[in-house]
């Protein structure tokens, strides 16, 4: 995918990780409220044939945390941002490429985020993201939540 987004510093930073790399994660959609990050099942396969479950989790979590990342340097903060905890329900194997979409959890809104972040230099985020199978099938649910930091430096 080669739009904007792409070239986003949160995207470029994210896709030099050694560990993202192995994985081949690319984004594969952007707007405001959402973001999808792909990855070929032939690099993220387990034994069975099926998606590697660590991969599974590593893909909705970096799909969370790039959208937080990404709406905070959009508007104007530089932050650390950090999963503090997390959630994953695996509901069925994934036979085919991983793609999961990662959004804010409904209740809260990006206004209240980045309010809170641009008046204490920190905030905190519950994100949600999934994986699906090409039929649709929801494969695993991953619900975290993250902070931001103003940098120490």
């Amino acid at each position: 995918m080669d739009t904007p987004a792409s070239s986003h510093p949160v995207i470029t930073r994210l896709l030099t990780m050694p560990p993202v790399q192995a994985m081949q994660l690319r984004l594969a959609g952007f707007d405001a409220d959402t973001l999808c990050l792909a990855a070929p099942l032939a690099a993220n396969v387990n034994d069975k044939g099926c998606a590697f479950g660590g991969s599974l989790t590593s893909v909705m979590t970096l799909a969370a945390w790039a959208l937080l990342s990404m709406r905070l340097e959009d508007a104007g903060h530089r932050a650390d941002v950090y999963v503090q905890d997390s959630s994953v329900r695996y509901l069925a194997p994934l036979y085919g490429d991983l793609h999961a979409r990662a959004w804010l959890e409904d209740g809260q809104t990006w206004n209240e985020v980045l309010d809170a972040f641009a008046a204490k230099g920190k905030s905190r985020a519950r994100m949600e993201a999934e994986i699906r199978d090409p039929a649709g099938t929801l494969c695993c649910t991953f619900s975290g939540r993250f902070v931001a930091l103003a940098p120490r430096d």
